[in-house]
């Protein structure tokens, strides 16, 4: 009889841990709580198909570069038209010193953009792929809510047990994944981290040369409150949206290989790293965001004009900048009422640093949109149990698609 082998989640790193596996004796179940395949996304509720290969973003552990160039390879060979936008950040000396001598710490990278509306059919052209594997079983609809070790087997919350279950949900899963480890908290190698911020948006013209040049210009910036500050999903001629976790709503944003706008959008995160007693980052992120959408309305984010988010001042009128983000998901407020404002502080300090390398990013009537959240699950220990695994972002151990792919693919090599 062949080993049973339970996937939770199929998202990117589900997809790297099959793809490794799949050519096994191993039976393989997976079990995904959207109701189909279309309604699936890769890295979390939305993604903007950046894929990249660098040392120096996307997760904590070690990946080879050539691992990371193969997988990016066989996302790209899963688009229909194998379209994808191409660049290198911080290759040209110029760039990199001119960033540097202002205190920002660049980031090299090789990125693919593939697209938002191309990731969705990557996603269906790669089940459909695994679907004719006769050892790999899809399960639609089947939301896991807990798993119970017994035995040395892992039993579901939906009454069938495994040999072996993988837990891939991303940080969109992090209910499954706080039942899992509020049971078997020796799970828990690392729970201090969570990253606080804002979606900045800003006419293209402002940033014209940056992105023909890189694309996606990553920098790390050390405040004068001692906190890092980051950059993170440029989006040239991008599209701002929100992003719906199952009790609050946060903002993020994306771009498409057909559809342009006239702005670019990009995430400026502030990463809090707290120390004992305290062990609920995600549970802080959620407050914040929570209280946010208090004052927004429900399933809404605040918009501020960037002189009104520096200055405290509520934001009743826009000016020469107008906002991509659909009106109905966002209200005209003041993020201060939110925010701590020791992060309000690191932001600002890292706009008006930021301006004097690209002369207008402190524009007054840039946007503001918040909150933007990115979580750092638990860090999640693999060898607590040989039949319990976590791979992706919800192990902690990566925040990329990559990254989260390649976690899954090693894993999967572990394991056989």
């Amino acid at each position: 009889m062949k080993k049973q082998i339970a996937v939770i989640g199929f998202g990117a790193a589900a997809i790297g841990f099959i793809e490794r596996i799949k050519n096994t004796d191993f039976e393989i179940h997976v079990f995904e709580k959207s109701k189909d395949i279309y309604s699936s996304s890769i890295s979390g509720i939305r993604a903007d198909g950046k894929l990249f290969v660098s040392k120096e973003m996307g997760g904590d552990i070690e990946i080879d570069l050539l691992l990371q160039k193969k997988l990016v390879d066989y996302y790209i060979n899963h688009t229909n038209r194998k379209n994808v936008e191409t660049g290198r950040s911080f290759t040209h000396d110029g760039y990199y010193k001119k960033f540097y001598e202002k205190g920002f710490q660049p980031v090299t990278s090789d990125f693919y953009h593939i697209g938002t509306d191309q990731l969705k059919e990557v996603l269906y052209n790669i089940y459909e792929s695994f679907k004719s594997y006769k050892n790999i079983h899809f399960h639609f609809n089947r939301e896991i809510t807990g798993v119970e070790i017994t035995g040395g087997k892992v039993k579901l919350s939906n009454g069938k047990t495994f040999e072996k279950v993988v837990v891939g949900v991303g940080r969109s899963g992090h209910k499954l994944v706080n039942s899992i480890i509020t049971k078997y908290p020796e799970l828990i190698l690392d729970n201090t981290k969570v990253d606080l911020g804002i979606r900045y948006e800003l006419p293209n013209h402002i940033v014209e040369e940056l992105n023909r040049e890189m694309y996606e210009f990553k920098i790390r910036y050390k405040s004068k409150t001692g906190y890092v500050v980051r950059t993170f999903c440029n989006n040239p001629s991008g599209f701002v949206v929100t992003e719906n976790y199952d009790d609050f709503t946060t903002v993020n944003g994306h771009a498409k290989m057909k559809e342009k706008s006239s702005n670019t959008n990009f995430a400026i995160l502030v990463t809090l790293k707290f120390t004992q007693p305290f062990n609920d980052p995600i549970g802080y992120g959620s407050y914040i965001a929570k209280l946010s959408n208090l004052l927004a309305g429900n399933g809404k984010v605040i918009l501020q004009t960037y002189s009104h988010f520096k200055n405290s001042k509520r934001t009743k009128n826009l000016y020469r900048v107008m906002p991509t983000l659909e009106p109905d998901r966002y209200i005209l407020g003041d993020i201060n009422l939110a925010f701590p404002r020791r992060i309000i502080e690191s932001i600002v300090d890292f706009i008006e640093t930021l301006d004097t390398v690209v002369p207008g990013v402190a524009n007054t009537d840039n946007l503001v949109y918040a909150p933007e959240i990115k979580f750092y699950s638990n860090y999640l220990n693999n060898d607590k149990f040989n039949s319990l695994y976590f791979i992706g972002d919800c192990s902690g151990a990566t925040r990329s698609i990559i990254y989260a792919t390649a976690h899954g693919y090693l894993v999967a090599e572990g394991i056989m």
